[in-house]
């Protein structure tokens, strides 16, 4: 999931943070915080009729926990360091994948999750890993299109590389395939 309309603001300039916005490293005591923002999040998944989704529960503390432990789980923060949006990844194949890119609806169309991805991008580029990569609904307008102006790109399914193949074996297994589904990319 990512923020809705995410790009531009009202006047067609570029969105931002105004300066007040700063990705940092998660924090343990944060986590459910992280829930919070990926329940808030979820609610938009009403609006495409997918209620299964926006109803589906976050990932545990526990789950949470190991992506803080291994440095790969960021929060974007308001002016008063609290996380209004997060990203977790995980090293997936040769790329760093996003796992989840969650975007509270009051931070919403800021440029929050680019800003999140962005960060992403160079932590990958630091390891010296050459994409990023992500699964995503296909016909949701806030992931597949979105991603697609964020640099990603469709991986035909004959593509994927063992463990991407595997992260998407598993989210049919949980039932995500009830909707078109895809695996995308962004070259660094």
């Amino acid at each position: 999931m990512t923020e809705p309309g995410a790009g531009r603001d009202r006047a067609g300039r570029r969105a931002g943070h105004n300066g007040r916005m700063k990705v940092r490293t998660v924090q343990v005591a944060e986590l459910s915080a992280l829930q919070e923002i990926e329940r808030a999040a979820g609610r938009w998944f009403h609006q495409v009729g997918m209620a299964e989704i926006a109803e589906d529960e976050p990932l545990s503390v526990e789950e949470l926990t190991r992506f803080v432990e291994a440095g790969l789980a960021w929060v974007a923060v308001d002016g008063e360091d609290r996380p209004v949006a997060y990203l977790i990844a995980e090293r997936v194949d040769d790329a760093l994948h996003v796992e989840q890119v969650s975007v509270h609806p009051d931070a919403a169309r800021r440029g929050v999750g680019r800003a999140l991805l962005e960060h992403a991008a160079q932590v990958a580029r630091a390891e010296g890993l050459p994409a990023l990569t992500l699964t995503t609904f296909a016909e949701v307008p806030w992931n597949a299109p979105y991603y697609e102006r964020c640099g990603f790109r469709p991986v035909p399914e004959d593509l994927l590389g063992p463990e991407l193949r595997e992260v998407r074996a598993r989210e049919a297994a949980h039932g995500l395939d009830r909707w078109p589904r895809l695996a995308m990319r962004r070259t660094l």
